[in-house]
């Protein structure tokens, strides 16, 4: 059968192949330019930046760089942050400039200014807030503006919460913000708030400056507003208004019909007189400081109250500072976040959205935050929950001083100082039974141990408290709240305990045994037999061995004893062996013959009492 596949390989063919020219092969490098030296003139330095980090923005190498701190006396690895003195004279080396990075850090977002554009700003209304002395007419006045009767369903008269209500002159809107007292704004401005542009000082024009109307012109001067003061009762007999003037006068308010640049106006909050002069100067100053605020980006603001609704959950009443806030826009607000549900005005009606110097009341809060804490829309929920949580980890860090470097002196006091702490976060349903808890605990005292309070706040308890528990080693506190099932699987997952209570006094009795607890144990010596020396037998490489009869008691192989001699200590030390006969017991009771051999102790004579005792617990009344 004839084999029809073609060869594998070809034969070789008689035609004489011609030769390639052999060339000596030769390497050549490619012809690239040499790189320049990059010249760096300027160096941005943030916060935290490592000794890797700086020789990358100077672009030098990291073993000069360290060759240069040890010259400078500074032993730091590639890993070691350095400060933003070292870093300059660092740079100052090589001739660069060290300037401070711009802050991105979305966690600090309060810090951020966002430069808007200018055809996009448009006026806003201004946001006025009225403080004065009590009893001086503040809420009688913002009653006699609103035109509603607020001070009818008051306690005494006496405001009860803070509120935030806009309303109209001439087209314009105002918005007011009604304080309980100058904690509360005083409580914002330390969080950084800026909710208010103008304050108007009420003081009664037959009562005059008093204690409270000083305190309220401090707040407003820290908090550099403009002071627009209004004499309140001017229908009373007794009014005068030229004393209210002189009084402010020496307190650096001079009027401006006196020459001075505070605008007065003369009102009667009762009778409804003046309070258009008011308003009419209101819109003049802020006209004047020219407010305005961009409609078109992402909403920012401040928190003016907020609260545990037992229907609705935390809720909170907002002032939007500039952009828009709308129904759907996930957000941060202080240390938590969440995603407007629903908005209401301060007319209790339901509204879609709020433009800038609008005050609503939001719902979809993920917890309570506080007030004056700063709020801002983000652009998605994933974003504004890792955010809520980096600032809470970093609040915590900051109160606690977890990333505060110590100093060999902080050890040193720290190691002397034996105080044992205990962390606590409370969790309550309101402010009020929160405080009370809080000033209940600050009575408790026990020596050596001390109570520290990591958060305290209204609503339910979170996954955000339990890592917050879980990162400071706290134990959570909860009165009239509980923990939904996913909660406290988390908490029991994490070793996190969660105490709950309705009575206050069961609580801080429980506080009170665990800051027992804390202690180390007390011992004291309890006296529990004596021996009297009979005969004395020196063994050589052994020692003396003395031979007693047990008195009183008993004598134990794990005894402290006290060699005394004519009725003085000579030695104190330990039992080193305890036999009856040849026999190493534990224990010999009174009425027997036993060799004790004292632990470096051999001069011990006939005669001589040796007393044993032993460490007990001291048992406390925890």
């Amino acid at each position: 059968m004839a084999n029809n596949k073609k060869p594998y390989f070809k034969k070789k063919s008689n035609t004489p192949q011609k030769k390639r020219p052999e060339t000596k092969t030769e390497f050549r490098k490619p012809n690239v330019p040499l790189q320049p030296e990059i010249v760096v003139n300027t160096v941005f330095y943030k916060e935290g930046m490592t000794v890797l980090d700086l020789a990358d923005a100077m672009h030098r190498p990291v073993p000069e760089i360290i060759k240069k701190l040890m010259f400078m006396k500074i032993m730091a690895s590639q890993t070691q942050a350095l400060d933003r003195e070292t870093a300059e004279l660092l740079t100052m080396e090589y001739g660069m400039e060290l300037q401070d990075v711009i802050n991105t850090d979305m966690t600090k977002f309060e810090e951020i200014d966002i430069i808007d554009d200018p055809d996009q700003l448009i006026e806003r209304p201004p946001v006025v807030t009225i403080m004065g002395h009590v009893d001086h007419g503040k809420t009688t006045l913002l009653d006699t503006i609103r035109h509603s009767r607020i001070t009818s369903s008051e306690a005494g008269g006496i405001t009860q919460h803070i509120g935030a209500y806009q309303v109209n002159h001439n087209g314009k809107a105002i918005t007011f913000i009604d304080t309980p007292g100058h904690a509360a704004f005083t409580e914002m401005r330390a969080r950084g708030a800026k909710v208010t542009d103008i304050i108007v000082l009420v003081v009664a024009a037959d009562d005059g400056v008093m204690p409270q109307t000083k305190e309220a012109i401090d707040h407003a001067k820290a908090a550099k507003c403009n002071i627009i003061v209004a004499v309140n009762k001017m229908d009373k007999p007794a009014a005068n208004p030229d004393r209210v003037k002189q009084e402010l006068a020496d307190l650096d308010l001079l009027a401006d019909d006196w020459g001075g640049n505070t605008p007065f106006a003369y009102v009667s909050a009762l009778k409804g007189t003046g309070v258009n002069d008011l308003l009419e100067t209101i819109l003049l100053v802020s006209e004047m400081m020219e407010l305005k605020a961009n409609p078109k980006r992402l909403a920012s603001g401040s928190v003016i109250e907020a609260k545990l609704d037992k229907g609705k959950g935390p809720v909170a009443t907002i002032l939007v500072n500039t952009g828009t806030l709308k129904v759907g826009d996930p957000f941060v607000v202080g240390s938590t976040y969440g995603k407007v549900r629903a908005m209401v005005d301060d007319l209790g009606r339901t509204i879609n959205e709020a433009k800038p110097s609008m005050a609503v009341e939001i719902h979809g809060l993920n917890d309570v935050p506080l007030a004056g804490d700063p709020f801002m829309v983000f652009t998605n929920e994933k974003q504004t929950r890792d955010i809520a949580l980096q600032r809470l980890e970093r609040i915590v860090k900051a109160e606690h001083g977890l990333t505060k470097t110590m100093s060999l002196e902080d050890f040193f006091k720290k190691a002397e100082s034996n105080e044992k702490e205990l962390r606590l976060i409370i969790k309550g349903d309101t402010q009020g039974s929160i405080e009370a808890f809080k000033g209940s605990i600050d009575k408790i005292k026990v020596e050596g141990t001390s109570i520290d309070i990591v958060r305290a706040g209204v609503g339910a308890i979170t996954e955000t408290d339990v890592s917050l528990a879980e990162a400071s080693k706290a134990i959570i506190i909860g009165f009239d709240v509980r923990p939904q099932a996913s909660v406290r699987e988390t908490a029991d997952n994490k070793g996190v305990e969660i105490r709950l209570y309705d009575i206050i006094y069961e609580a801080l009795d429980d506080i009170q045994k665990a800051m027992k607890g804390l202690l180390d144990p007390v011992f004291e010596k309890k006296l529990i037999g004596e021996a009297i020396v009979r005969e004395t037998f020196s063994v050589s490489k052994i020692g003396t061995i003395a031979g007693c009869m047990v008195s009183t008691g008993s004598i134990k192989r794990d005894s402290l004893v006290k060699i005394i001699r004519e009725g003085k200590v000579i030695f104190e030390g330990k039992i080193a062996s305890l036999k009856r006969f040849k026999d190493d017991v534990k224990e010999v009771k009174t009425g027997y013959d036993c060799g004790i051999m004292i632990e470096g102790f051999n001069d011990i004579q006939i005669d001589d009492v040796i007393e044993a005792s032993t460490m007990q617990e001291v048992k406390t009344n925890a």
